[in-house]
């Protein structure tokens, strides 16, 4: 039972961090929308460096903004490549809470990685296109104006008349902020990881006391708690549970250790799901020390999350192919990486 709760409050722990970050880069999102448009250059280099940058931000929604764009002919096929091979997806929230340092490391490579992919894609496959279809089509990614969250009168207004969405969601992020400060939460955490989980924390409350009900219910709410937050626990909780009673009955770490060719073969069929969860299982096994960081590396490389989906929807060939060159990127970098002992 004790390490039931252990586990159960290291996934509310990893969970919590999840949804404070991704409500954070929700309203960011938003609020921004349409306007980092104009860093967007006609040269295809930087197309390649934007999509990355957009890829490795945690989450769903950069990914998502890429394929918006590729649809519409502003970005190449090239450029999506390097998104959906610096991308991570929900994932990358989790790697962010339980190893911060090596996470920023793999950032940083698949950011490179990406870029030269995105290049070498588009050399290769100079007339590829899969998007004569898509391109009077729009994906669903928040099109509606811009979002006043700072309307003082109404926040007054609004927390006279408080909905249980918004006290629901403001008490969860009361107890996470208490948590930290009191070390019930992450007690181990290095000070500027605290610093960092305390300040992104009283963000998100700010956001949940100012903006409108609107954009509460829509994106924070139905988006984030509704279809994010249950699977994202559930598959941290399921993953942390299961690596721990197979460490511990089958001391399967040795033989992770001693088949890591296997496993990276493995890794890599799994990354090609499209969908956030199956990689939490290489990341706790990485977390564990189970694994090395080449293989962590391959298999942040093939999968992608759930960004793809909107391309699949659309292009069955598109996607394929997007997931043949991630597929033969990681498997190359993490056989080289086993090979040089990375």
């Amino acid at each position: 039972m004790d390490i039931l709760l252990e586990i159960f409050g290291h996934a509310v722990m990893i969970t919590g961090f999840v949804f404070v970050m991704m409500l954070v880069i929700e309203y960011v999102n938003v609020q921004t929308q349409g306007s980092w448009q104009i860093f967007l250059q006609k040269k295809r280099w930087m197309q390649y460096v934007f999509a990355a940058f957009l890829g490795i931000i945690p989450g769903c929604l950069g990914a998502f903004t890429v394929v918006a764009l590729y649809s519409h002919n502003i970005l190449s096929f090239g450029a999506l490549v390097a998104a959906m091979i610096a991308t991570s997806g929900d994932e990358a929230f989790v790697m962010l809470a339980m190893f911060p340092d090596k996470a920023l490391l793999l950032f940083v490579i698949t950011f490179l990685v990406g870029i030269s992919a995105g290049f070498i894609s588009d050399a290769v496959f100079p007339n590829l296109n899969f998007i004569a279809k898509l391109k009077h089509r729009k994906l669903p990614l928040h099109n509606e104006k811009r979002c006043d969250c700072f309307a003082v009168p109404a926040i007054f207004k609004q927390l006279q008349h408080l909905t249980m969405q918004r006290g629901l969601l403001i008490i969860i992020v009361m107890m996470l902020i208490g948590g930290i400060g009191f070390g019930a939460i992450a007690p181990d955490a290095q000070g500027w990881v605290r610093a960092t989980l305390l300040i992104s924390s009283m963000i998100a409350l700010f956001i949940l006391f100012t903006v409108p009900d609107h954009f509460l219910e829509e994106h924070l709410w139905n988006h984030i708690v509704k279809v994010h937050i249950p699977k994202i626990f559930l598959w941290t909780f399921g993953s942390l549970l299961v690596i721990h009673f197979l460490i511990a009955s089958l001391d399967i770490k040795a033989w992770v250790q001693a088949n890591h060719l296997v496993v990276l073969l493995v890794a890599c069929i799994i990354g090609l799901i499209p969908d956030s969860g199956p990689h939490l299982i290489f990341v706790t096994l990485f977390a564990a020390g189970s694994i090395p960081f080449s293989i962590l590396l391959a298999s942040s490389i093939v999968q992608d999350g759930h960004g793809m989906l909107p391309l699949l929807a659309e292009t069955k060939r598109g996607f394929i192919m997007v997931k043949s060159i991630n597929l033969i990127v990681g498997v190359f970098l993490g056989l080289l990486g086993l090979w040089i002992g990375f």
